[in-house]
């Protein structure tokens, strides 16, 4: 695949820090704090060894974790500080902190206006106390609610809450309630989320241990459809499967994600993707605090063959509403092989689960529940990439 435009380029922190694990949690977080100070000073200093940062604008900015918002003003402040110095960040730009409704008091969300946020992701994940609990959550059902109440007052409206269903015990009459409230609390963005039951976190242990149930995959499938009819009648964009926004409020972080454009990775465990090769930081907190200290960013990297970086792009833009864009593969293939491949998803759009037309392959609302095997049945080996 081509490179895609540097000037677009994604800018993302990991805060590799949490107050309590959540039960379904994977990524890379810490609830030991003691070396808090140590991390946020390698981050500064691995902002200094990125190669290549002044060959690129970058038009978004992403603290994700982990939680951002456990950290205070004035480290908040160091790190954007630090950004504003080595970066050439587009002006304006999308600046959005991932917070939890817990770490939300009076006085945070004006002090986050100030250092430059103009949006906000909220963990919410439900608006039922039952099932915060049975998640591990560290908020109130009601503390969700107050949360979303003080960062408008503040000024904030580009904003996102996460939603999960297909929790067990979550009956559809209870999804469409907590669907509808987001919706009457005027919540411009919403990505929600089938539960998954990732391998070595807690979740997986307990059920394992047949402590707690394993997910339904046809529950699952029916509130994700109950989401979309509900969302996209009130006149949100079902613009990628997990993810909907009134119009104007479209993530631009995570659409640059979608679309293949370059991003970097700062903190443990954190990924960068520069149109030909993938990198990965190392996740663990001290093993990175001990390699920034030295001098070197500890990352590995794995270079993409043409079929990985075309079966990726299969991967990603088929998750989307605009779908797979046939003129980016034209580039790639002749028209003989790409006429071949067309007529080998023609199947799908006699099972009703996509549309083709002579430039988009796009699935329907029924192909979303299977676009990850779609994607895989449509993947190519390496010498048909020839």
């Amino acid at each position: 695949m081509s490179n895609p435009e540097r000037s677009d380029t994604g800018l993302y922190l990991h805060i590799p820090f949490c107050r309590q694990a959540c039960h379904y949690c994977n990524f890379h977080f810490s609830t030991t704090m003691n070396n808090r100070q140590q991390l946020i000073e390698a981050l500064l200093k691995e902002m200094d060894l990125v190669p290549g940062k002044q060959r690129q604008t970058f038009r978004t900015v992403y603290f994700g974790g982990g939680t951002p918002s456990i950290l205070t003003a004035g480290e908040l402040e160091r790190l954007t500080t630090g950004l504003q110095q080595n970066f050439h960040i587009q002006d304006p730009a999308e600046h959005t902190l991932e917070i939890n409704p817990d770490d939300v008091d009076e006085e945070k969300p004006f002090i986050w206006k100030e250092l430059g946020f103009n949006r906000l992701s909220m963990g919410i994940q439900s608006f039922r106390d039952e099932d915060l609990q049975w998640m591990n959550r560290s908020h109130s059902a009601q503390q969700a609610i107050d949360a979303l109440t003080r960062v408008r007052k503040a000024g904030f409206e580009n904003l996102n809450i996460d939603l999960i269903y297909g929790l067990p015990g979550l009956s559809d009459e209870a999804w469409e309630k907590q669907v509808r409230k987001a919706m009457d609390l005027r919540v411009p963005h919403i990505s929600a989320y089938a539960l998954t039951v990732e391998p070595k976190t807690a979740l997986h242990h307990l059920v394992e241990k047949k402590k707690h149930p394993d997910v339904d995959p046809e529950q699952q499938a029916r509130q994700f459809l109950m989401l979309t009819e509900l969302l996209e009648s009130a006149g949100y964009e079902h613009y990628e499967i997990s993810n909907f926004a009134l119009p104007g409020f479209r993530s631009g972080h995570n659409s640059s994600y979608w679309s293949g454009i370059p991003y970097v990775g700062l903190g443990p465990g954190a990924h960068s993707y520069d149109g030909q090769a993938r990198y990965w930081n190392v996740a663990n907190n001290q093993q990175y605090i001990d390699a920034i200290g030295a001098g070197r960013i500890p990352n590995e990297k794995e270079e993409l063959t043409p079929a990985q970086r075309i079966n990726e792009y299969i991967m990603i833009r088929l998750r989307t509403s605009d779908g797979l864009d046939l003129s980016v593969l034209k580039k790639e293939w002749e028209p003989e092989r790409l006429q071949a491949w067309v007529r080998s998803a023609e199947k799908f759009v006699d099972r009703g689960m996509m549309s083709i037309t002579d430039e988009q392959m796009v699935l329907t609302r029924a192909g979303r529940l299977f676009a990850d095997g779609i994607a895989a049945e449509l993947f190519v080996d390496e010498p048909e990439c020839l």
